[in-house]
């Protein structure tokens, strides 16, 4: 599976509607399940927010040309027509709407089968003392299709994650992903801390399978020292630069007092797709017992023996390639969604998402998330229930709360996967 390659264009959207108001309802799904659909999504947006002062701040957006439908101009091209807004809720269950904004795109293309990253900005007002959520929806008001991501907008002093905005080293467009492949120079924007020098700590990677979601232990946090230790100095333009390096992340924050800070993170060159025979081999050991592993893991031909052990389970060639598609499908998607400083396949809601599937709903709470497989009020629904672990690196770190009960539905998915059933 191969990352596509895309042709960035740079469009800088304006807010044409604002609004702000009080007890105002506003059109909340309370199912989440949409945000990991992966590829269910026909419309892929990705979004971030930058803070470039105390007072502003900038949401960013990515969109892809290809997934937008483009009406003929009558001899001058093709243009698509897209409506992107924001939503500012206090908090994830909230229906108190404390502001909005939206603008119209039109891209024009010279045929109807452009594919580019279509990229823009909408800036948008800030409470200095206090947190938001976010929900950034964009509609391609040709298709009528649409897609929303959700942000947690955190407030605070210059020197908060948000506050650092990693950006390419040609053009100055911004990078979506805090994840970057080795032996990679990022360039940093921080223009609240222009000319300051600031702490870098690197990190080695952790190489760790979560325990089932039965056990009576949850995994480790981050408690592995730094390897080094460093200065680096922000620019009088508000402009960091970072090398990756090897595989691991790097943390810069603006001193000792605090822990709050930027973090970039590098895992395998292949990442977040699969594409060796070993990056198919590790999430493996969900469903295969040690020896099975170590038996494939020391053959000579590695990606064979996957293939092989495939077969043996699905019985013929299109079953099985069926089951690899969808396999790695959701190991790629875990990867997407669930990274944090180790690939998201090797995390609680990775393994539960791979062993699994998609649940049939997602509900999220502050600190939290519940995921349901089965009618919500049905007594025989699995629900897991992920809390978030407060840490400084990334936010996106959310641990299963283990029930031994869950022991035989484990059981049972693993061996359907086994025995040639896919959940």
């Amino acid at each position: 599976m191969n990352a596509l390659r895309l042709w960035p264009f740079f469009l800088v959207a304006l807010p044409i509607v604002q609004g702000c108001g009080e007890g105002t309802a506003a059109r909340t799904r309370s199912d989440m399940s949409y945000l990991y659909s992966g590829g269910d999504r026909t419309l892929r947006l990705e979004a971030r927010i930058h803070h470039e002062s105390n007072e502003r701040s900038v949401i960013y957006f990515k969109l892809h040309t290809a997934d937008l439908l483009y009406k003929s101009t009558g001899g001058e091209g093709f243009h698509s027509l897209v409506e992107l807004r924001y939503e500012a809720f206090p908090s994830w269950n909230s229906k108190e709407l404390l502001d909005s904004a939206s603008t119209l795109i039109k891209d024009r293309a010279e045929g109807p089968d452009s594919d580019q990253e279509l990229i823009g900005s909408i800036p948008m007002r800030r409470a200095r003392d206090r947190d938001l959520v976010l929900r950034i929806t964009a509609h391609d008001l040709y298709r009528e299709q649409e897609s929303s991501v959700l942000l947690e907008v955190k407030h605070g002093p210059p020197g908060g994650r948000q506050y650092f905005l990693p950006v390419a080293p040609t053009g100055g467009l911004p990078l979506f992903d805090d994840h970057q492949p080795p032996g990679t120079e990022v360039r940093v924007r921080c223009e609240a801390l222009a000319g300051q020098t600031l702490i870098a700590e690197r990190h080695l990677p952790a190489y760790r399978l979560p325990p089932p979601v039965f056990s009576a232990n949850s995994p480790s946090g981050l408690a592995n020292a730094p390897d080094s230790v460093f200065l680096v100095k922000v620019d009088a333009d508000g402009l960091l630069t970072l090398n990756t390096g090897s595989a691991g992340f790097l943390h810069v924050r603006s001193d000792t007092s605090t822990m709050e800070g930027y973090t970039l993170f590098t895992l395998s060159e292949a990442y977040p797709y699969v594409r060796q025979g070993t990056d198919m081999l590790a999430p493996l050991r969900y469903i295969t017992s040690m020896q099975e592993y170590d038996n494939i893991r020391q053959a000579d031909n590695v990606r064979s023996q996957v293939e092989a052990f495939w077969l043996d389970a699905f019985g013929e060639r299109d079953r099985a390639r069926q089951a690899i598609r969808t396999y790695y499908g959701r190991v790629e998607n875990a990867n997407r969604y669930f990274t944090t400083w180790i690939e998201g396949w090797r995390t609680d809601r990775g393994m539960v998402h791979i062993i699994f599937g998609p649940p049939n709903s997602i509900h999220r709470g502050t600190n939290s998330e519940t995921w349901t497989y089965g009618e919500a009020s049905s007594l025989m629904s699995l629900n897991f229930v992920f809390v978030r672990r407060e840490q400084p690196f990334t936010d996106n770190d959310l641990v299963l709360d283990r029930d031994p009960t869950f022991k035989g539905a484990w059981y049972r998915n693993v061996e359907s996967w086994r025995n040639g059933r896919v959940y």
